[in-house]
């Protein structure tokens, strides 16, 4: 009985916050469309996302509501998951004024990369500190393969610089996911259900719960919306948000090696844009027909729904292979 009630509780917060962000929606969409708030599509891009300039973006916004309820709510009862929240907001402010700056210019250019990287240490390293400070977050990590009943201990000063570089790239590597419609929304949906499976079965992970089912349903009702054709983009106010809330929730469940199986993605995306860049400055030439990634498909012959679906596949694969190494 305790576990049906378990279920539904957790199961009444996913399905409030889905309606949640999917009426949101229909107030947001409109708005961000008359405050003119319109992607600017990069022109050395694919020629077919010509069509998308002036789709509303900082879309991100629509899961912002229910993630934000949801806090307030449980922020008592789990103190903990005001952990989550930070990384979440915080990182998702480094993305909203990024958008901010690109809306406004009416330019593909926000900040420079020197700024959102030292913005980005700079909460990462906060979140490490929150997280030392009042988490209790040790230095321990769970071994893979061993049912989570084993851990390594690393030193500090090792460990905590670590997860600061584990959130500064994965936030990127999020990022640059987000660039076809529906690709980077639904690949973090996979990957935060997977997270809620995980902490299932891990003891005192319920704070996680509750934010992954938030995260989740808004997340749902937010793809209403951003499937192809797209009527808004998450913008940088959503990517860097869930980059940012998923590495946190690897960090805190002490599993931050997991990122490197279910977000496969998130990581190929990211080395694509760096091998091509690394290569072409020594020798001139291309790896990849355009990166990241999802790029090098399209410029390939694939519309944007076949990419989506074979990257939301491999993306399922991951997770089901993570599970191995765990349970």
């Amino acid at each position: 009985m305790d576990q049906i009630l378990e279920f539904s509780y957790h199961t009444v917060v996913f399905v409030l916050s889905f309606i949640m962000a999917t009426l949101w929606g229909i107030i947001v969409i409109p708005l961000l469309r008359k405050l003119k708030f319109g992607q600017t599509v990069r022109d050395d891009g694919p020629a077919t996302h010509l069509k998308k300039t002036g789709t509303p973006t900082i879309g991100g916004l629509i899961f912002y509501l229910p993630v934000l309820f949801f806090t307030i709510l449980y922020g008592n009862r789990f103190p903990k998951i005001i952990g989550l929240a930070l990384a979440f907001f915080g990182f998702g402010a480094i993305g909203l004024v990024d958008d901010l700056i690109k809306v406004l210019k009416k330019s593909k250019d926000g900040l420079s990369a020197f700024q959102k990287t030292i913005l980005q240490l700079l909460v990462a390293t906060g979140f490490v500190i929150y997280c030392i400070m009042v988490m209790d977050l040790g230095t321990d990590m769970i071994l893979p393969f061993t049912k989570m009943s084993r851990s390594v201990q690393i030193p500090g000063w090792i460990y905590y610089p670590f997860l600061i570089l584990v959130l500064y790239f994965m936030t990127n590597s999020v990022n640059l996911t987000d660039g076809v419609d529906g690709l980077c929304s639904g690949v973090s949906l996979l990957v935060l259900l997977f997270f809620v499976l995980t902490a299932k079965n891990i003891l005192g992970f319920e704070y996680s719960i509750i934010f992954n089912a938030a995260l989740s349903g808004g997340l749902i009702g937010f793809l209403v919306y951003n499937l192809h054709p797209a009527k808004v983009f998450m913008g940088d106010t959503g990517s860097l948000a869930l980059g940012g809330a998923i590495t946190a929730l690897a960090i805190l469940m002490k599993i931050p090696w997991i990122l490197l199986i279910v977000g496969v993605i998130y990581i190929a995306e990211s080395l694509s844009v760096v091998i091509q860049v690394s290569h072409f400055k020594r020798t001139g030439k291309r790896v990849f027909k355009m990166s990241p990634l999802h790029h090098h498909f399209e410029l390939s012959g694939w519309n944007e729904v076949k990419v989506v679906h074979v990257f939301w596949g491999i993306t399922l694969i991951g997770c089901i292979l993570a599970c191995f190494t765990l349970f």
